[in-house]
């Protein structure tokens, strides 16, 4: 599926070959995000990101990047996430170069120039204000919070309104220095290309890249004392919600057995959620759950926008969702959603920046990257007795917590609702 080449100063290389598609994508991927950034650097790790986008020696302004891409057809962008950052593009075949030429010129030419940090400050400030004004997206980050509490996995990974304004220009080229490092960084590729020929281009571009040592460490999370409940009044038409439980880390040996478990509860309009909290009861427009995975914790969270006057109801319903997740999952539901894990992850792969992807975030996250293959293999030896045993492990009523969003009274006694 994939090859792997390493250059002399520790730049890792991976390609994928889909002579079928007539696109190549190039994604890299820096080892840095916003967990591993102190309180003071709280939105650096988004900071530098947007910047890099700013303009460049070669192309001084962001038109000029854009122009560059865009005007071939292609598509260019960048995100932020707690573990890493990316940068990608996706073009025909015969501009592979030029991606490549403007992701390198913006990873290693970015001016940082002092007028366009004050600008992309407000920029930044805008969009934090934009999340804030969201109140689907501001439960998530109270959420955050509660299951990571004082520590920056709880923090919004573009910071805060105070933070980002005190960011200096310094402070990003010092982060910059020592994260941005060929040893810290994987470039993967797929589409219609050849291995050999993308180390040549990027050894070509970045051979002699060279830099300090990287600063890769981080702030492990160890499990302490916990609010559980979080509520945010405003005056809205609905109540938005976050029920969460800790989850697995990502190199947990269950970790795809977490996921199958979030595919039964909230993955999809057949999931039990959809079927029982929307379908059945009528609770809810708008109802999932996802997990998440980072080095050393995870969590399980539910999303949903409810009737003020429901809210105890719904609450109460989710709940004992949750609880009948510890029961033996019948044979019918655990194929059914294996199948759709399966099918989910191979309509991915025909998509030449999801395989870039693939490849890519696995390498850096983990060193270790499982085929598409393996993952199947791995899903269909789960059992449902394994699943039992593992709901039965994290689906602990102690420690549930709960974030609101909405018309909803600060002290309200909702605390008790959290019960498994």
């Amino acid at each position: 599926m994939y090859q792997k080449s390493t250059l002399t100063n520790g730049l890792r290389i991976l390609t994928s070959t889909m002579p079928q598609t007539p696109s190549v994508s190039i994604s890299f991927f820096i080892g840095t995000g916003s967990r591993y950034e102190n309180d003071a650097q709280a939105g650096i790790s988004h900071f530098i990101e947007h910047l890099c986008f700013r303009g460049t020696a070669n192309r001084p302004t962001a038109r000029d990047i854009a122009t560059a891409i865009e005007g071939v057809g292609g598509i260019l962008n960048g995100g932020t996430d707690k573990e890493l950052t990316v940068y990608w593009c996706k073009v025909a075949r015969p501009y592979l170069e030029t991606a490549l030429d403007v992701l390198v010129d913006m990873l290693i030419n970015a001016r940082f120039d002092p007028e366009d940090i004050e600008k992309e400050r407000q920029v930044i400030i805008e969009e934090i204000n934009m999340s804030n004004d969201s109140p689907s997206q501001r439960v998530g980050m109270l959420i955050d919070e509660l299951l990571w509490p004082g520590h920056p996995l709880g923090r919004d990974i573009a910071g805060s309104r105070d933070s980002v304004s005190e960011i200096t220009r310094e402070l990003m080229l010092d982060y910059l220095a020592d994260y941005y490092q060929p040893g810290n960084t994987v470039v993967a590729a797929a589409g219609d290309i050849q291995h050999e020929e993308m180390v040549s281009l990027v050894d070509r571009a970045l051979g002699k890249w060279t830099g300090r040592q990287s600063q890769t460490g981080y702030l492990t999370y160890e499990e302490k004392g916990f609010p559980r409940l979080r509520i945010e009044s405003r005056e809205l038409e609905q109540v938005h919600l976050c029920l969460a439980l800790p989850g697995l880390p990502l190199p947990h040996s269950q970790r795809f057995a977490a996921d199958l478990l979030n595919v039964i509860l909230g993955d999809g309009m057949s999931s039990r959620l959809f079927t029982n909290i929307r379908d059945k009861l009528g609770l809810a427009y708008s109802i999932s759950s996802y997990v998440d995975h980072f080095f050393d914790t995870g969590s399980l969270i539910i999303a949903a926008g409810v009737d003020t006057r429901k809210l105890p109801v719904a609450i109460k319903a989710i709940v004992e969702e949750l609880g009948q997740l510890k029961g033996i999952i019948p044979e019918a539901e655990l194929n059914k959603a294996k199948e759709f894990s399966k099918g989910r992850l191979l309509l991915r792969m025909e998509d030449s920046r999801s395989v870039a992807g693939w490849i890519g975030g696995q390498e850096l996250l983990t060193g270790r990257i499982l085929t598409v293959d393996e993952v199947t293999a791995i899903i269909d030896r789960i059992t449902a007795e394994e699943l039992q045993q593992l709901a039965c492990e994290l689906l602990t009523g102690e420690k549930l917590r709960l974030a609101i969003v909405g018309p909803v009274s600060a002290d309200a006694s909702l605390e008790e609702l959290l019960k498994l």
